[in-house]
């Protein structure tokens, strides 16, 4: 039997996950079988970045309390989550996609054996440029994003079922690299490194 995925993007921030995304969003048809998850974030909503639901820490915390969230984890001074209506949407056979957390891919690997793990990476020179220009962090801050991003791309570019895209050029290029992986990879046959 065929399962629905969990499309589990991550990548560091500044990588252009939320663009890329976006770029699915508008290429996708109906008839795709493909549902976007919102995450739910304690983040203003016009921070800027993914289209995310706003919820106050107390909001957050009373969900993750009642067990609201599939999934939820704590980076950078914010709460994530995602809601259990995906889990709905792949017992109805629809293929999710999800911006996921790297510290949270192994636990979300015990949760969904159904999931699709795919890094978004960009070289160290773009990742630096992309940050300054966003003005959301200090030039200390954009350093130690830039450190864990490197180890972490070592990390994952090891592992052979994390499937990769790159995005130094065009968004254009890495939405249609990244749409066209997703199309290919609905039955996650292929555990091979996508370059």
């Amino acid at each position: 039997m065929i399962m629905a995925k969990l499309f589990y993007i991550i990548g560091p921030s500044g990588a252009g996950k939320d663009a890329l995304i976006n770029y699915l969003r508008k290429h996708f048809k109906p008839e795709d079988g493909i549902a976007f998850a919102h995450r739910y974030i304690t983040r203003d909503a016009n921070a800027g970045g993914e289209n995310h639901v706003a919820l106050s820490e107390k909001e957050f915390l009373h969900r993750q309390e009642a067990g609201l969230f599939s999934m939820d984890w704590q980076s950078h001074g914010n709460y994530y989550g995602i809601g259990l209506e995906i889990e709905g949407w792949l017992g109805r056979d629809i293929n999710v996609v999800v911006n996921g957390s790297r510290s949270y891919l192994s636990e979300a690997r015990n949760r969904f054996e159904n999931l699709c793990p795919i890094l978004v990476y960009v070289d160290s020179d773009v990742l630096r440029n992309r940050l300054l220009l966003r003005g959301r962090e200090s030039d200390d801050e954009i350093e130690q994003r830039l450190a864990k991003a490197k180890q972490d791309e070592s990390y994952f570019v090891s592992q052979n079922d994390i499937l990769r895209v790159e995005n130094n050029g065009s968004l254009e290029e890495a939405g249609k690299h990244l749409f066209d992986l997703i199309v290919e990879e609905k039955n996650c046959i292929q555990q091979q490194a996508y370059q």
